[in-house]
């Protein structure tokens, strides 16, 4: 990639790409957040996904124009994100049946999923919270929605369901968010 952006530097099309990825980049990588254990993960998932489509732009694999980058990195993310996942669990398995001890589960940095100052720290837990305890089907379909900016159809495509599951699944997954976030509140634990 390196020699991507030395070429880069020169290119009119790099400038466009370097436009493209820091208007799109953000979203993609809040998905890959939302898809990951961790924030370190999240961005390994989302640097292989954009090298596997710069390959495919440069050996003229690619079929789609710009339109399809965005449909072809969510489909892609996910991917990785599974096959990392089930790496990281055949390797946990393998070192506890040698009876390694595993305290990085129990630490978790805080690493939080949004960042602005929209919104307090409280809050932001509050969603952090009740996204990761909604079924995974109900959440990536929420952050591509609301934070990716795609449409249903374009979700349903990535996801590989129909765009009438996808309008489904966020409702339901939006229900279920207010209900956890309604719960806080009667809880004392949100002030909004």
């Amino acid at each position: 990639m390196a020699s991507f952006s030395a070429a880069s530097e020169t290119s009119p099309a790099a400038s466009a790409w370097r436009e493209w990825l820091a208007e799109n980049g953000p979203k993609l990588l809040l998905f890959a957040r939302q898809q990951t254990r961790s924030l370190e993960d999240a961005q390994d998932v989302f640097q292989d996904a954009l090298v596997k489509l710069v390959d495919k732009l440069r050996s003229g694999e690619f079929v789609g124009g710009q339109e399809s980058w965005m449909p072809y990195l969510y489909t892609a993310i996910r991917r990785l994100a599974i096959d990392l996942s089930r790496k990281d669990d055949r390797r946990k398995r393998r070192e506890d049946n040698v009876g390694a001890d595993i305290e990085e589960e129990s630490k978790e940095a805080f690493h939080p999923w949004f960042e602005g100052g929209g919104s307090d720290d409280e809050t932001r837990t509050q969603l952090e919270d009740g996204l990761k305890e909604l079924p995974p089907k109900f959440a990536e379909v929420i952050t591509m929605k609301i934070w990716g900016e795609r449409t249903f159809a374009e979700i349903g495509e990535a996801l590989g369901i129909s765009q009438n599951t996808a309008a489904s699944r966020y409702r339901y997954g939006l229900e279920a968010l207010k209900k956890h976030l309604g719960g806080a509140r009667r809880r004392g634990d949100l002030s909004i």
